[in-house]
């Protein structure tokens, strides 16, 4: 059991306290909480504030992410920000999903109100990518593909918030469509961003696992860049509010309501990010919400069972729709049991028995990126997509993995041949990257 509060006051201690997570040489007044009334008019004078908010993934089990993002939309709107300056990602496939008990609304607490209302279909369905959200931050209208339109058009003078909620491992972030967002191409979008002068600062919240990885030895100083994020490089961030926990769901949902770091922010904000959410924002957090009592939680990458499970044991025993609920909860325990088998083989048969779950598991110093080429970092993923299958969700957590087979001077050659010995006669069968693309 986890007590949020503790969890949230912790993670923004140790980002004023550690270097590689906040960026710039000085904390503004207003991040610190202790501006004058002077001093907020002064900094908002001739400035727009721009808020772009990412849920990262699809499906119902996966319900957290959207609500997440919905329900920072209307902290947003409710702070004075304009629909014009929120630009929001998510495949919006959860509000109206035959799985959704009320459907047409959105919850992101037990006792919440709906936080679908209103929220704006900015970039759905196929138009949520990686190279859409690097467009929009950039302002660069010409290079997208499908959405709304909207993109970041800031000045100097503007401040720009960014919410990112998603599965995440070592390095990267999730996208319901693949490709994933690498570390280092979101870092060179925010270095083109601070070489145009098209912002003033900038706050970047992030939920998902290893998400500090997505920072660490990465985020060049000076660039006033505020950051914070669910968890560091190398630990998980958590679900809550999902069934059987404390406190539970109405238990006509299946499915987990929001994450731990996320809830924490949107229902008992302090008023130092109040300049970035609306000139009322400090006013209108959901304090109603707010416990004391300590949550229950899962680890995000067992979320999606908790919900098929929670659906096999409400189906009709002896039905066939339960014989094909359990079958598919086998078969993503086993292909989550072949993505762990076979990344622990092929680093056997690289680095020999003995050496591999070291180096396949090493952490590099903090202040240090999890691998120097990210370019064969890419080409790694896509080797044992090619011959082992998709990582999925669950198997983002190998990244690192891959990371250090390429820190270790690994050819290509020699990890295909790796590859295709250890997954030569497995069949991938559903999770064939080409039939639902490669991560990478």
């Amino acid at each position: 059991m986890v007590s949020w509060h503790l969890v949230f006051k912790l993670n923004l201690l140790l980002l004023i306290l550690t270097p590689t997570s906040l960026e710039g040489a000085r904390l503004p007044c207003y991040l610190k909480g202790s501006c004058s009334l002077d001093e907020v008019k002064q900094g908002k004078k001739g400035s727009t504030t721009w808020a772009v908010l990412v849920a990262g993934s699809n499906g119902y089990y996966n319900y957290r992410h959207q609500a997440d993002i919905c329900h920072a939309y209307q902290i947003l709107k409710r702070g004075g920000l304009k629909d014009e300056n929120i630009i929001v990602f998510m495949y919006d496939d959860i509000a109206n999903n035959e799985n959704n008990p009320k459907p047409g609304i959105i919850i992101n607490h037990p006792k919440g109100h709906d936080v679908y209302a209103g929220v704006p279909k900015d970039y759905t369905g196929k138009s949520v990518t990686a190279s859409n959200l690097y467009a929009v931050l950039l302002g660069d209208k010409e290079s997208l593909k499908g959405g709304s339109g909207k993109v970041v058009d800031s000045k100097p003078n503007d401040r720009i918030f960014i919410y990112y909620s998603d599965h995440g491992g070592p390095g990267t972030l999730g996208m319901p469509n693949l490709p994933d967002v690498y570390a280092k191409d979101f870092i060179e979008v925010l270095e083109k961003k601070h070489a145009a002068g098209t912002y003033k600062e900038m706050v970047i919240y992030v939920e998902s696992c290893e998400s500090g990885s997505i920072f660490d030895g990465l985020l060049k100083e000076n660039m006033n860049i505020y950051v914070t994020t669910a968890s560091n490089p190398d630990e998980n961030s958590w679900g809550t509010y999902c069934p059987d926990m404390d406190p539970p769901p109405p238990p006509e949902y299946d499915t987990c309501l929001g994450d731990l770091y996320s809830v924490a922010w949107m229902e008992d904000r302090s008023e130092s990010i109040s300049l970035y959410q609306g000139h009322g924002a400090s006013t209108v957090a959901d304090n109603a919400l707010i416990s004391d009592a300590p949550m229950g939680v899962i680890n995000q990458r067992d979320a999606d069972l908790v919900f098929f499970q929670r659906k096999y044991e409400k189906m009709i025993e002896g039905s066939q729709e339960k014989a094909d609920m359990l079958k598919q909860i086998n078969d993503i325990k086993n292909h989550r049991a072949h993505l762990d088998s076979s990344v622990a083989a092929i680093g056997a048969q690289l680095f020999g028995s003995d050496n591999s779950f070291m180096i396949l598991n090493s952490l590099r110093a903090q202040g240090k990126p999890i691998v120097d080429d990210w370019g064969c970092l890419k080409s790694m993923v896509r080797v044992y997509e090619t011959h082992c299958g998709a990582l999925t969700e669950y198997g983002m957590k190998h990244m690192r993995a891959f990371a250090n087979i390429c820190n270790n001077k690994v050819t290509e050659a020699a990890m295909a041949s790796a590859s295709a010995d250890v997954c030569g006669k497995h069949d991938v069968g559903q999770w064939s990257p080409l039939k639902i693309g490669y991560s990478a």
